[in-house]
């Protein structure tokens, strides 16, 4: 009777050793390979001229500010304007070699050439909530990033501090039209008519809160 052979199952060393030879090494990366990657896993990534960042996952205070926002923002662009808002997990295309995966985009024209399936071109108003890991990566960095993509308008929501930055592009620069703390209301140069109580923003994050 001839006998059934079973292949040697690779082990998981061995399966690493071969991923690793067919992954770019850091300074490497190309926009096809992180896309690639980046098909294929719910981490937070982003590209930077050939160097990959494996984002913080985030925090439950997080998510609730950012839906509070989302919400906020989709009421705003129902009809008679036609906008779209999408949370993070949605790539957005800075440059050649630059990837960013914002917090909030939003774009007023639900048709602008910008908004593509795979990831956007650009957007009207991003939105960052910063990470306590490093915060400088959306008070600086990215500051700079999405100035360099031509946003509009920029807001950082700062759970440490309960504050709130608009940002406008003046040139190639953001200024600030407005840091809101708790007690303000924030307003929007580009939506005119959004309004955001800063207490009703921190507020609900913290509504429900078990001890740490």
């Amino acid at each position: 009777m001839e006998q059934a052979t079973t292949a040697a199952a690779t082990s998981q060393d061995a399966l690493n050793a071969v991923l690793g030879d067919a992954m770019p090494s850091q300074g490497c990366w190309s926009d096809e390979h992180y896309l690639w990657l980046t098909d294929r896993t719910r981490r937070l990534i982003e590209l930077t001229d050939g160097r990959v960042e494996v984002l913080p996952m985030p925090t439950e205070r997080h998510q609730i500010i950012l839906l509070f926002l989302y919400r906020l923002f989709y009421a705003h662009l129902q009809p008679p304007r036609d906008g779209v808002v999408v949370t993070s997990g949605l790539r957005m295309r800075v440059r050649e070699g630059k990837f960013r995966e914002p917090d909030l985009l939003l774009l007023r024209d639900r048709s602008d050439p910008r908004r593509r399936d795979r990831f956007w071109l650009g957007a009207d108003l991003v939105v960052e909530i910063v990470s306590p890991d490093d915060p400088a990566r959306d008070l600086v960095v990215k500051r700079a990033d999405y100035a360099e993509a031509s946003i509009p308008e920029y807001w950082i929501v700062d759970p440490a501090n309960e504050t709130v930055a608009v940002l406008t592009l003046a040139g190639n620069l953001y200024v600030e039209h407005g840091v809101f703390a708790l007690g303000d209301t924030v307003t929007s140069p580009l939506l005119d008519g959004v309004a955001v109580d800063v207490e009703a923003l921190f507020d609900e994050s913290e509504s429900g809160r078990p001890a740490q």
